[in-house]
């Protein structure tokens, strides 16, 4: 089990989606970059095996859950992060989100090659009372490209899809309602897929909180706060 406690989401099945069923592809050199990069830096090869987590049934009392998909996990965890740790933010994990039933305890290389159909995403638990979902999602969209399909800047596969993944019929239409809000600031349509949470894999643990342990680490250029201005 991952640090955070997840409730079943509502309803179950998957809602199909263009984005998480198109046929999987990668970016090679992006992804050995990656991986040559982790090998180097943080661990030897028996260190591959994943430490993943499904979701559980057990709830938190005053805290919600969120979990979103903006391409490489390092850069969309860092800065939820950095933003929202004194404002609402109790906990956060990387991990892989809504792929293949099939496809059960992903490692990082499996999901690099595509075929789990599994995103990168990070899972949030938030004090409601605090910091709104509303204002989570809102700043999600923010912090990616939201208008490119299975890619956030060099980085290509359905492993970068962007997605949220919601626990409830409340988070469900506040994600739409901010989808729909925040067209107005991109010049192509929105591509990010709105579907129920399925599963969840925490990943392995270099992968945790990557760019703290390593600052000079990879970090996808379209990841950067952007502005909303009307």
């Amino acid at each position: 089990m991952g640090p955070l406690d997840v409730p079943d989401p509502s309803p179950p099945t998957s809602i199909p989606s263009s984005i998480n069923t198109l046929s999987p592809v990668m970016f090679a050199s992006t992804a050995a970059r990656r991986l040559s990069l982790l090998t180097t830096r943080l661990f030897s090869t028996t260190t591959m095996t994943s430490n993943a987590s499904t979701t559980t049934n057990t709830t938190t009392t005053n805290s919600e859950f969120a979990t979103f998909a903006a391409g490489c996990f390092w850069g969309v965890q860092h800065l939820f992060d950095k933003h929202y740790k004194t404002k609402g933010l109790l906990a956060s994990e990387v991990g892989y989100a809504n792929g293949l039933a099939s496809a059960t305890n992903p490692t990082y290389k499996q999901v690099c090659t595509g075929t789990t159909n599994h995103a990168e995403a990070v899972r949030l638990q938030f004090d409601p009372t605090k910091v709104s979902y509303d204002e989570l999602v809102t700043f999600f969209f923010r912090i990616h490209d939201p208008t490119t399909v299975n890619r956030q800047g060099p980085d290509v596969g359905t492993q970068y899809r962007s997605g949220i993944y919601y626990y409830s019929p409340a988070q469900k239409a506040t994600a739409e309602a901010v989808k729909q809000r925040v067209q107005k600031y991109f010049p192509k349509p929105i591509a990010t897929e709105v579907t129920p949470i399925d599963q969840f894999y925490t990943a392995e643990d270099y992968h945790q909180k990557y760019l703290v342990k390593n600052p000079d680490g990879y970090e996808c250029p379209s990841h950067f706060v952007r502005e909303f201005k009307d």
